[in-house]
């Protein structure tokens, strides 16, 4: 073979390489679309725990698991089934695991693994419930309506999904266990019945990585990971991974609203990974259309080369985190704002207004960064949550805002 042919055929496969990069994104945002159109649609009636709609997702998940190849690793088969019992009064937990009386509910796990030479364990979830109808949780004031969930948590579900098929193909030491969360919405119902109740053995399991509502990835805004500091590792590892440069906020505690709390508590470190709040959260509106399928590709991608990393190094050491809700101001009103979480400047940036509520009806839009309430000055969303608190149903201050280059002050009546 001469040298030019030898430079010739390594261009060729540099080129191959190069349109196949371009092509996994595109390729894994049309299967990405797949997955939440259908887990998201309102044949599925919001997927709520103990419906019909979360025993379908759950059939879904089971037949995706078999088309890629995953090995049965629930109770039976793929499922691991349980009962919670939800408390009868506010001062009481829901007993997870426990038959009650005629209010227990019946939920759903669904867990397949990727059975690797090696002993150790990398643990992927997401839930696939949501709120059905709406119900307590629900930000929507009207009639009862199907909250599809497509953010939240479908995305987090579809990414989990094509993790196995991308994962499933490569060479691993590590064994790569999928769990399909129900009951997240009601209280990590599922994700706490199975770090008591495990399938494998958890004193193998180095890492958890958790995906809930990872759709709306939006180049103006970080994408946010919650963890970092479970292990002296994590920051090291995800500033390796991350080749697309998105830029990333790390969130150290292993404490959080999502399924990764569960394995936190079970000293085993832990990542959220979390593309942040928006004015359809929690309401009807959260539908397939409105994702941003190849943010979730390249955070699948980015998910993809963290597992490989996990692969080559030895068991991650554990760390404890603070816990930053012991930390949050307990307040008792509300100016009625979406707060977008991962706004890195002074001030809490709002990215949603609800309708009626006090900064609709003082005139506060989408994008304006509350600097000021009252005599309390806002540096973040700490500083605004305290503020807050300084204030009481029917008080009435004022808000000052920036709005693009102006800094204006609203009057504000609680």
């Amino acid at each position: 073979m001469t040298r030019h042919t030898l430079l010739s055929i390594v261009l060729i496969l540099f080129l191959v390489s190069c349109s196949k990069e371009k092509k996994t994104v595109a390729e894994l945002g049309i299967s990405l679309k797949k997955d939440v159109t259908f887990l998201a649609s309102d044949e599925l009636e919001g997927r709520e725990i103990g419906t019909d709609g979360e025993k379908k997702a759950a059939a879904y998940l089971v037949d995706r698991f078999k088309e890629i190849g995953l090995t049965p690793a629930g109770t039976d088969n793929y499922i691991q089934e349980f009962e919670v019992t939800p408390a009868q009064n506010p001062h009481e937990q829901a007993k997870v695991g426990t038959r009650g009386d005629s209010l227990t509910i019946e939920g759903t796990n669904i867990i397949g693994i990727i059975d690797n030479p090696g002993d150790e364990i990398i643990i992927i979830g997401a839930h696939f419930d949501h709120l059905g109808y709406g119900g307590v949780s629900s930000l929507y004031r009207g009639d009862s309506l199907v909250h599809n969930g497509a953010d939240d948590n479908a995305s987090g579900v579809a990414v989990m999904i094509q993790l196995a098929e991308l994962l499933k193909k490569e060479q691993l030491q590590k064994d790569i266990l999928f769990i399909g969360f129900s009951g997240e919405e009601e209280g990590l119902w599922g994700s706490n019945y199975f770090s008591k109740n495990p399938t494998i053995d958890l004193s193998k399991v180095s890492a958890m990585i958790n995906m809930d509502m990872v759709g709306k990835l939006d180049e103006q805004k970080a994408l946010a990971i919650h963890g970092t500091g479970t292990s002296p590792s994590w920051e090291g590892i995800l500033n390796k991974a991350n080749t697309d440069s998105i830029s990333l906020l790390f969130r150290p505690s292993g404490i959080g609203p999502s399924d990764h709390t569960s394995f936190y508590l079970q000293d085993i470190p832990v990542l959220h990974f979390f593309t942040g709040q928006h004015e359809d959260y929690h309401k009807p509106t959260d539908d397939s259309e409105k994702l941003n399928y190849e943010g979730m590709a390249k955070i699948a991608l980015m998910i993809d080369r963290i597992v490989s990393e996990l692969n080559t190094v030895d068991k991650l050491a554990f760390t404890k985190t603070k816990d930053e809700s012991r930390d949050t101001p307990r307040f008792t009103v509300t100016l009625g704002v979406v707060p977008d979480y991962l706004f890195g400047g002074t001030g809490m940036r709002i990215d949603g207004v609800t309708d009626e509520k006090p900064a609709a009806v003082a005139g506060l839009q989408k994008g304006d960064v509350v600097i000021q309430l009252g005599d309390f000055a806002v540096d973040g969303m700490n500083g605004y949550m305290e503020a807050l608190s300084k204030f009481e149903k029917g008080a009435e201050t004022t808000v000052k805002v920036k709005r693009a280059d102006e800094e204006l002050t609203f009057p504000i009546k609680f």
